[in-house]
């Protein structure tokens, strides 16, 4: 899948992911949610946005829309599986204040607006807006190196794969 992707993009793929959203990046090890603190589901890093949209953290196609569209999942052109979550028992809210611009299938380039959601209305309901984004196949990238603890603009980097 990796080659078809370089293929459709005429790229060899980038060394890096980017912030999805402007805000605030912090260790996985500073979310309030063990599946994600532990990096059960892979290493990265959060994001406490300061803006209700997420843009895509880098070239590839989308694996997955979850269907309360709090979740993305997609491949980068670097094979890099990234999970990009709004918030923290988001789920809950079942779709609402949650836009999804992208399908499966779809192909992207970061910067690429995937969701917009309703940072306040979210805060209002009692959730948290944190969001990790992960690398699920982390061991594929042992040299990854994590930046946080510094505000981002999106597209500013967070995730270095080499």
């Amino acid at each position: 899948m990796l080659g078809g992707l370089k293929k459709l993009f005429g790229g060899t793929g980038g060394d890096f992911i980017y912030a999805p959203a402007a805000g605030k990046a912090i260790p996985m090890s500073q979310v309030n949610d063990p599946t994600f603190s532990q990096e059960i589901l892979g290493k990265g890093v959060a994001i406490e946005p300061s803006e209700g949209r997420i843009t895509a953290p880098a070239d590839g196609k989308i694996t997955m829309v979850f269907d309360t569209k709090h979740a993305i999942s997609m491949t980068t052109l670097s094979g890099a599986e990234l999970i990009i979550h709004v918030g923290l028992d988001t789920v809950q809210l079942k779709g609402k204040y949650f836009t999804a611009h992208v399908q499966a299938g779809d192909k992207v380039q970061a910067g690429d607006l995937l969701l917009e959601f309703d940072l306040e209305e979210i805060r209002k309901a009692g959730y948290q807006v944190t969001t990790p984004v992960i690398v699920c196949n982390t061991p594929s990238f042992p040299n990854m190196k994590c930046l946080s603890g510094m505000e981002v603009k999106a597209q500013d980097k967070i995730i270095e794969l080499k």
